[in-house]
């Protein structure tokens, strides 16, 4: 008996010794590898991550993919599926559909105009982003909604006074003002438009992995856009999933996942307004 019962006692020291053994490599893995993270931050600074984050952005002339879609706003639900297709920095076209294989929307916008066609009620919109404003609840524009849409940075936008810091494991990007470049201004409400951003970056892939978004106005919007399950199209990562939370008065989620993924081949646009639709109100 007493010969079992140091054998046990011997074995129960043995592993609470080797446990402490694992949770000691395991903090001095944390230490090393945050070390490692903190090294090009102190030596090389935000400018380092910033061109890094550049050198890996998804790159493409011409985007087309499948998706499906969940939005959620003042306790409503819809889920859609669709298709987008993407003429960098010149047009962006959508089209939304459900299972049954029915359109029932269409949205082409170019950098200064917004098109829609409402299938269901047989009614158009031509006009500017006060519309995709309105939808989302928050204010946007061309480049800003082609950069969230594919996990990119902002394109003309002032590079700022970013500072950087390691958080939760990634890289993290913050400024305190960014405006649009003074020859992409296009009007009052442009050269208006100020933003506090704060980015995440994978530290292997330098992926976006995470972007918060502050506007500088009254009601201070703010949007958040999560990205992941990143994938290999034509030689960069594209993130296949991405879940947007937009904080306004009225609050918006939406859930989008991406299929089907092209880039580099030739599109086609097709908006006709048929005859038959009226203005929408």
């Amino acid at each position: 008996m007493k010969k079992n019962k140091t054998a046990k006692a011997g074995i129960r020291k043995g592993t609470y010794f080797f446990l402490m053994l694992l949770m000691i490599a395991a903090f001095s893995s944390c230490k090393t590898k945050r070390g490692a993270m903190k090294a090009p931050v102190k030596e090389e600074g935000p400018e380092y991550l910033f061109a890094k984050m550049k050198e890996h952005e998804f790159r493409y002339h011409t985007f087309s993919a499948k998706f499906t879609v969940e939005y959620k706003a003042n306790r409503k639900y819809f889920d859609f599926k669709g298709q987008v297709r993407i003429v960098k920095d010149s047009i962006i076209w959508l089209t939304l559909g459900q299972d049954l294989g029915m359109e029932l929307a269409r949205l082409m916008l170019t950098r200064d105009s917004v098109k829609y066609l409402d299938r269901i009620h047989k009614t158009y919109f031509l006009g500017d982003y006060k519309f995709v404003s309105d939808f989302l609840k928050t204010n946007i524009d061309f480049g800003i909604l082609q950069s969230i849409l594919l996990g990119n940075d902002f394109e003309y936008y002032e590079d700022a006074e970013f500072k950087a810091s390691v958080d939760g494991g990634e890289y993290r990007l913050t400024t305190s003002g960014r405006s649009k470049l003074k020859k992409y201004v296009r009007s009052n409400a442009d050269a208006q438009r100020v933003f506090l951003q704060s980015i995440w970056l994978n530290p292997e892939t330098f992926k976006i992995t995470r972007i918060k978004i502050k506007e500088l106005t009254a009601d201070s919007k703010k949007l958040c856009a999560s990205y992941s399950q990143f994938q290999e199209i034509n030689g960069s990562l594209f993130p296949a999933k991405t879940d947007y939370e937009i904080d306004a008065e009225t609050p918006v989620k939406l859930k989008v996942k991406y299929s089907k993924v092209t880039v580099d081949q030739p599109l086609k646009f097709n908006f006709k307004i048929p005859s038959k639709y009226q203005p929408a109100n």
